[in-house]
Parts: C-alpha cells; sequence; structure tokens
C-alpha cells in the first residue's frame, strides 16, 4: 500500500448520485495512488468503473453530480470547477472507452496527437514521432485522417496524444480492448515504462486480467450491480425462429474487394460463406481490415469490387439501396454503439422500434418483447428508461447487441462484441449466441477475443488482405515481466 502522506492521486468518500432522483452510483470510494504506481480498477460491467475516472476528473456527464468526497493531487485538494479544469489540463492525461468518437474525422493523425503540446515546431514534431514509434505507428501513418483508423488505431492514437504530453496522472479506460495480442503488448510496455517514475502514476480500467497482473500495484474492485437471471427462453419463440429449408451459405461473397478512403487495399478477393447455425469469427492484426469486411457486408461502406448475397440474391453495394426485408436480414453491432444509440431515445424505445418498424407490434407488445432482449443480455429492466449516456460502455454494448436482435435477422454481425465486457457478461452474451445459432441464426464476429473464437465452428485470420483459414485458438499467453 501507499505509505501515509505520499499519494500523487488519492479520493476519500467519493460519492456519484444522478441529479434527477438522488440514486447512487459510487458509495464512498476511497483510494490512493503513489509515485510511480500503477493502480487497476476492475468490476463488472456497469459498476461504474468509467464514472469513477470521470468522478476524479470533475467530467461526469450531465444528469450525475459528485455529492460527496475529496480528490487530493499530491495531498492538495482539487476543487470542482475551474481549479479542476486547470489540473487536468496541466496534469492529466486520459483516455477514454470511446476513442474513435472524439477524434475529428479530417484531422490528421500528426496533429490529433500534437494538439495539446506547446514549444518550438520541431520539438513539438519529434515528441509526436516519439509517441507513435512506442506504440508502433510510423511516419505513413502519422498521414492518415482519423476516419481512415481502425477501432484499435484509434485507441493508440489516443493514448499517444495523452503521452506525447507527459502527464503526471495517465487515466486509461479499457485501452487494449479493440487490439490485437501483439499491438496489446506494445501498450503493456508504455504503461510500465511510467511505471516506478517518481513523479508519474497511472490509473487503469480494464477487465483484461493479464493487464491487471503484468501492470498494478494495486487492484480496486467495484462492487458488482445486480444482474437478472438469464431465463430458459427470454427471447420467446418471435426471435432467432429455425430458418425451414435454409441451405448451404445465407450470407456470401465473391470476390470481395475492400479499400481504404486513401486508395489503400484491406480485402482482395475475398470468397466467404456465412452458413445458418454457425459461427465464423475473423481474426488478424488491428488495421487489418476486419471492420471494414463487416461494413461491407452490411451496405455502411460499398466494396469496390465482388458481390454480396443473401440467399443467392445480389445484394446493393450500399444499404441505403438494399430492399426493408434485406436490412432486416442483415444486422450489425458496431464497435463504438456510444456513437451508434441515439442520444436522445430512452433504451427501450431505441430496442422496441425495431418490432414496431419491422414487425409491426404494436407499443405494449414490442415494449414487452424489448424488455425480454435487455433480460436475454443480461440487462436490469430499469435500465428501459435510461438514455444512453448513463449507461456503461459494457451496457451500450448489450443495447446495440439487443436492438440489433430485435430486428429477428438472419445474418448478425457482431465487431469485438465483448471487448467492453468482464468475464461474466461475456458469458451471457456468448451463450446467447450459441442458443440463437442452434436457432439457424448465422453470426460472423470480428474479435481479439480467444472466449470468442474458441466457440467458433469456422476461424479466419485476415492479414495483407486476404482471409485464410486460422488453426486453433489457444489462451492468450502471459506477459513476461514484473508483478505485484
Amino acid at each position: 500500500m501507499t505509505a501515509e502522506g505520499t499519494a500523487l492521486l488519492e479520493a476519500s468518500g467519493l460519492t456519484v448520485c444522478r441529479a434527477e432522483d438522488g440514486s447512487v452510483l459510487l458509495d464512498g470510494v476511497d483510494l490512493r495512488v503513489g509515485p510511480g504506481e500503477v493502480l487497476a480498477i476492475t468490476g463488472a460491467s456497469g459498476a461504474g468503473k468509467s464514472t469513477l475516472l470521470h468522478a476524479l476528473l470533475d467530467t461526469l456527464p450531465a444528469g450525475l453530480r459528485r455529492s460527496a468526497g475529496t480528490v487530493r493531487r499530491r495531498g492538495g485538494v482539487v476543487q470542482p470547477g475551474a481549479d479542476g479544469r486547470r489540473w487536468r489540463r496541466a496534469r492529466c492525461g486520459y483516455v477514454g472507452q470511446d476513442p474513435a468518437v472524439a477524434l475529428h474525422p479530417r484531422w490528421r493523425v500528426e496533429r490529433i496527437v500534437g494538439e495539446e503540446l506547446t514549444g518550438p515546431r520541431a520539438e513539438r514534431a519529434q515528441r509526436v514521432r516519439q509517441a507513435l514509434e512506442l506504440l508502433g505507428l510510423d511516419e505513413e501513418f502519422a498521414r492518415r485522417r482519423a476516419r481512415e483508423l481502425s477501432g484499435g488505431q484509434a485507441q493508440r492514437v489516443v493514448l499517444a496524444r495523452a503521452l506525447a504530453a507527459g502527464p503526471d496522472i495517465l487515466l486509461l479506460d479499457e485501452p487494449t480492448s479493440a487490439m490485437d495480442r501483439d499491438t496489446a503488448r506494445r501498450v503493456i510496455e508504455a504503461v510500465r515504462a511510467r511505471r516506478g517514475v517518481p513523479e508519474l502514476c497511472t490509473v487503469l480500467v480494464t477487465h483484461d486480467p493479464t493487464l491487471v497482473r503484468e501492470l498494478a500495484d494495486q487492484v480496486l474492485r467495484l462492487s458488482s450491480p445486480a444482474t437478472p437471471p438469464l431465463p430458459p427462453r427470454a427471447l420467446g419463440p418471435r426471435v432467432g425462429e429455425r430458418r425451414s429449408g435454409a441451405l448451404g451459405a445465407v450470407l456470401a461473397t465473391r470476390g470481395l474487394r475492400v479499400v481504404r478512403p486513401d486508395g489503400a487495399v484491406l480485402l482482395e478477393g475475398a470468397d466467404l460463406d456465412l452458413v445458418p447455425g454457425e459461427l465464423t469469427t475473423v481474426l488478424g492484426p488491428s488495421g487489418s481490415g476486419k471492420t471494414s469486411l463487416l461494413h461491407a457486408l452490411a451496405g455502411r461502406r460499398p466494396a469496390t469490387g465482388g458481390q454480396v448475397r443473401l440467399r443467392g440474391r445480389a445484394l446493393a453495394p450500399q444499404a441505403h439501396h438494399r430492399r426493408r426485408d434485406e436490412l432486416r436480414a442483415v444486422q450489425l453491432v458496431g464497435q463504438h454503439p456510444a456513437g451508434e444509440l441515439n442520444p436522445a431515445h430512452r433504451i427501450g424505445r431505441a430496442v422496441a422500434r425495431p418490432l414496431r418498424v419491422l414487425h409491426g407490434l404494436d407499443a405494449r407488445g414490442s415494449a414487452v418483447a424489448a424488455a425480454e432482449l435487455l433480460a436475454a443480455v443480461g440487462l436490469t429492466a430499469d435500465l428501459a428508461g435510461h438514455r444512453p449516456h448513463r449507461l456503461s460502455g459494457g451496457q451500450r454494448q448489450r443495447v446495440a447487441l439487443a436492438r440489433a436482435l430485435a430486428a429477428r435477422p438472419d445474418v448478425l454481425l457482431l465487431d469485438e462484441p465483448t471487448s467492453a465486457l468482464d468475464a461474466a457478461s461475456a458469458r451471457v452474451v456468448l451463450d446467447l449466441l450459441d442458443r440463437l445459432r442452434a436457432e439457424g441464426m448465422a453470426v460472423l464476429a470480428v474479435t481479439h477475443d480467444p472466449a470468442v473464437a474458441r466457440r467458433a465452428d469456422q476461424v479466419l485470420h485476415l492479414r495483407g488482405g486476404w482471409l485464410v483459414p486460422h488453426g486453433p485458438v489457444d489462451p492468450l499467453p502471459t506477459v513476461t515481466g514484473r508483478t505485484s
């Protein structure tokens, strides 16, 4: 434990409530992070981990307030308001859970990373290069625009921006959730380089036991929220109905070609067959084009060559040219649900809308079915009345899945479906997918999670523009290094 009086960052009695009803989200949290230390914050999805980071920084979203508690830096109280803002700018670096949402899509990477730097131009440019190189990003990458980045690349860019500024206190929220194991190792080494440096400390929110094991000097586990039991058939017979007479691929590609906005080829001549009742997973390094593949199948990013066929019928490259039944049949749950859920709509309405629009259910019927879907993904009924900003990243991820299932799709496309989930919540989602597949749904999941890949009927690897069969999936190796 940190010796008394030496903490770089500490909080005592930190309490966060909802402004509208006074319900408590964080109750009297205490923490101390000493010089050179890494504090890991763990707990189930929805336990308040991200809320705690925002409470420390005095950046709580609208509707939440810090009702009690004190934050101190080197023993001095950090007052909310202007004092807190000056402290954040001068001393703190923060990487949020949905970094891609916060990036200006037209800015180049080098501008993003150097945004907060001061001093001579040559010195700033050198600091940008060093931060990018530390995370495995070269000079060619520095000239890309934010809209050309994968989820894992966006995470590294935001981390590079934080590291380039040399913050005393670095706060990271699930910093490796969208990364393959080799890329994640670079992040581990970047955080490890701060460990033991007297002027620096790091606070890390994560579900990844490898990060905790390899980096943490202390672990703060937040208590789990209540999770509803999963009903034997929470979805009922309306969702995931067995597709009679479905033989062969329900969704197939032939010669699919996908390029980045700058013209670089991500996928070259891909052939893919998604069979009813099967889970296909696609692995590959960050930036290899996995998300672009899903977007091409869903019509969000038109392919530049080849065809996508639904039960033998060619689909239009762009979603707005597809028929309603085709849109219903192929549903995508993206990597950043915070940017996909309408912030003005309550969760219950978001999930119920496809049931009304696509299947003609009335208000009562759609509300009941929406509640079943939320329960099926492990969310409590009271969340139906909340808006997305009041949910954790893992909760938003599961809401997006429930909304996709409300369309009753034939094909479900998932982009890192367990990236923001603790192990127990991930098992709920994966068990649900197993049931849906048993009832005839085809699932394609892009993932870095071995737990997902180990359940797959077919595992493919995307590298250098080609989809190739992948061998057996082993557990993530332990990264050697100092442990506590």
